[in-house]
């Protein structure tokens, strides 16, 4: 196995418990970056663009070492959904996307700092919510909490229930980290996953 560092940019511990399944050694570092939306920012150029931001935010601590960058904007009917911080928030985003799809834009950028080789990628998953009621969306935010996700909705826990269907290419890229493409991108680094 290779042992070059491999640093996690990133405060997640949904991202952190996502890497931990490559079972490859990795520190975790958390990036100074602004998340504000840029102007008429698209979500998947606002996705790209802080992945590489918090790749590149960490780098100089480390020479030698490969860091992952990611992100996750949520769009419904073209407006962003962000963390929503707090309950009042978050039923207007659940009351908002009951019925609709809303698309997840999760970017992922793998910067080596002694080559300066930098890869990114976007990986978009598309999620459908069923009709839930007031009453459900209470329920799900008195047992969840999700004021730290995106469209509040923790997929990988209770907010599954609120789901009809989910489409996309790699099922770890709506919990925050394209898994699939980061392990091909570590191979390109000649980093053995398995």
């Amino acid at each position: 196995m290779d042992l070059r560092r491999i640093v996690l940019a990133s405060t997640s511990p949904y991202r952190r418990d996502l890497l931990a399944r490559l079972q490859v050694p990795f520190e975790v570092k958390s990036p100074q970056v602004d998340e504000t939306a840029r102007p008429g920012e698209g979500a998947r150029d606002a996705a790209l663009r802080l992945a590489q931001a918090k790749a590149r935010a960490v780098a100089p601590s480390f020479p030698g070492a490969l860091i992952i960058g990611s992100d996750q904007v949520a769009v419904l009917q073209g407006a962003h959904l962000g963390k929503p911080g707090g309950h009042e928030q978050a039923v207007a985003q659940l009351r908002a996307m009951r019925a609709k799809s809303v698309v997840f834009h999760t970017a992922l950028a793998l910067l080596n700092t002694a080559s300066g080789v930098l890869q990114v990628d976007e990986v978009p998953t598309t999620v459908r919510f069923r009709d839930y009621s007031d009453r459900e969306i209470e329920r799900y935010l008195e047992r969840e909490q999700p004021y730290d996700c995106a469209g509040s909705a923790r997929i990988e826990g209770l907010g599954i229930v609120l789901v009809e269907s989910v489409s996309g290419a790699d099922p770890s890229a709506l919990i925050g980290l394209p898994l699939i493409r980061l392990a091909a991108m570590l191979r390109a680094e000649g980093v053995e996953v398995v």
